[in-house]
């Protein structure tokens, strides 16, 4: 039953195949037999998920229901839940619950979603491997000895596993497409200001952006559909229609133009990443589109621009977190200093320290303009190579990162190593534009992603290339070696005797 995608869980749902209630009990089964393994999930919310099952069953029953209607899915312990802990993946905010919902956890509530639980991350989404949250690192369920990828690892992981169909994600600087790549599953990050950001815990405010998660374009299209919306609590949400975002999905590719930039293939690429590349390029000319090469010419200029930009504006928004009014507090403090000091020391872990620090030291009064405002400019440089680009082409295409998943701690030592991992995702936020992964191969047994990148608000034609790719291959389709397939029947049935399957 897990290998089954979202639309065709939620199509089981309508015909009545199984209910909501069992499905809820499959997923949650496999989460408590499984995720010890992977660790994907921090918090699982089975008795609030079997409630709202049994609501979305008396929904069904009724007909008419939006398509997620009783379809399990799990957020990001990034999105604030009413009720439910929101950590952040961070000591900080270990006991912090929530009492309201983000605007997209209330999407995905008004379409009667169930919710499993909430997902693992990198802390305060700083990261690149999911090796840096406060409730230990995310397996990748291909290899366990690998990476997931971050900072949204935890729902990359979980949907890789089959643990869940899908999951909401955000993308800071890659953070929804570089783990799709290395868990094998397809991530989309929309246009800035496309999902609301209200109630999703800020690290950079003008690069974060939430989108989702699952095995293919078509579940992607279904969950933007929901997840997409205008929102007048947060002021960087613009005011623009939501397409249907399935209604264009078997559009045809003729006379479509893709670009490949230069700089996407040069050194420090790997390869049999780079043939897996190029293999899913000739796919698209079969499907009759054109290739065409082009440049970013600023593009080596994102990584340097971005580690000024996001420490700067993260170095603000974690200031909140100083033992005061909520999130984690030091025993017995001498003094107001003394509070501040060591509950933000003990709060925090390395790499949000690390951050902070270089964010308040660019910010400072000397070196604002060396620093701060120099990465502005260049932000603005990449910008404009986008829209140069986009006046030649429709689509860009390259790869989503440098390498597959690399093993836990091969990159802790050398923090500008982890970094250099979101290459080729970075410039994509710096600009605002939307940005997918989707599976286009394997190397050494680990997925590898083709990463697409489209003009501004152009997800539906986006969607729409990424599954006309996936009508013709099976890299979605694949499943890692170590999922344990075991039936619904089976679970149920274990599970009404009390018993774990």
């Amino acid at each position: 039953m897990h290998n089954k995608t979202l639309t065709e869980l939620s199509k089981g749902l309508r015909s009545g195949e199984f209910s909501s209630v069992e499905l809820t009990h499959h997923f949650l089964n496999r989460i408590d037999q499984l995720d010890g393994v992977y660790n994907s999930f921090i918090t699982v919310t089975a008795e609030q998920a079997l409630a709202q099952a049994a609501a979305a069953d008396q929904q069904l029953a009724k007909g008419n229901t939006p398509v997620l209607c009783g379809v399990p899915m799990a957020h990001k312990d990034i999105f604030c839940t009413e009720g439910v802990r929101t950590s952040c993946g961070s000591r900080m905010l270990d006991t912090f619950v929530p009492p309201y919902n983000a605007t997209v956890v209330e999407n995905f509530a008004a379409a009667g979603a169930v919710v499993l639980g909430k997902t693992n991350m990198d802390e305060f989404a700083m990261g690149s491997s999911n090796e840096t949250s406060y409730y230990g690192p995310v397996k990748n369920p291909w290899q366990t000895q690998c990476v997931p990828g971050g900072s949204s690892g935890g729902s990359a992981a979980a949907i890789a596993a089959r643990l869940t169909p899908a999951a909401t994600a955000t993308d800071t600087g890659g953070s929804i497409r570089q783990p799709a790549a290395l868990c094998g599953i397809t991530g989309l990050k929309p246009t800035y200001g496309r999902v609301s950001r209200w109630g999703m815990i800020a690290f950079a405010s003008s690069l974060d952006q939430g989108g989702p998660m699952a095995r293919n374009a078509e579940d992607v299209a279904v969950l933007l559909n929901t997840m997409a919306s205008f929102d007048d609590k947060d002021s960087t949400c613009l005011e623009r229609p939501v397409p249907d975002y399935t209604a264009t999905l078997n559009a045809k590719l003729d006379g479509l133009t893709i670009g490949v930039p230069e700089q996407y293939f040069g050194d420090g690429l790997n390869p049999a990443v780079e043939q897996a590349v190029q293999d899913a390029l000739r796919e698209y000319e079969n499907l009759g589109a054109t290739i065409k090469d082009i440049s970013l010419p600023h593009s080596n200029l994102s990584v340097p621009a971005y580690y000024v930009i996001a420490p700067a504006e993260a170095s603000a928004n974690l200031s909140r977190f100083d033992g005061v009014r909520y999130g984690h507090r030091c025993d017995n403090p001498q003094d107001l200093e003394d509070l501040y000091k060591r509950s933000r020391a003990e709060g925090f872990g390395d790499e949000v320290k690390r951050r902070i620090l270089v964010g308040a030291y660019c910010l400072s009064a000397g070196y604002y303009d060396a620093y701060y405002k120099k990465a502005l400019q260049v932000r603005r440089l990449i910008q404009q190579d986008f829209v140069a680009a986009f006046k030649q082409v429709d689509i860009i295409m390259g790869p989503t990162c440098p390498n597959p998943a690399f093993e836990f701690g091969s990159k802790g030592s050398d923090p500008v190593a982890m970094y250099l991992e979101d290459i080729y995702t970075i410039a994509t936020n710096l600009a605002g534009l939307p940005g997918m992964s989707i599976p286009c191969g394997l190397v050494d047994d680990k997925p590898v992603g083709l990463q697409l990148i489209g003009n501004y608000f152009d997800e539906a034609r986006m969607l729409n290339i990424a599954h006309r790719f996936q009508q013709q291959t099976d890299w979605h389709q694949l499943a890692p070696p170590s999922i344990t397939n075991v039936s619904l029947q089976d679970e149920s049935i274990a599970h009404a005797n009390g018993e774990s399957a």
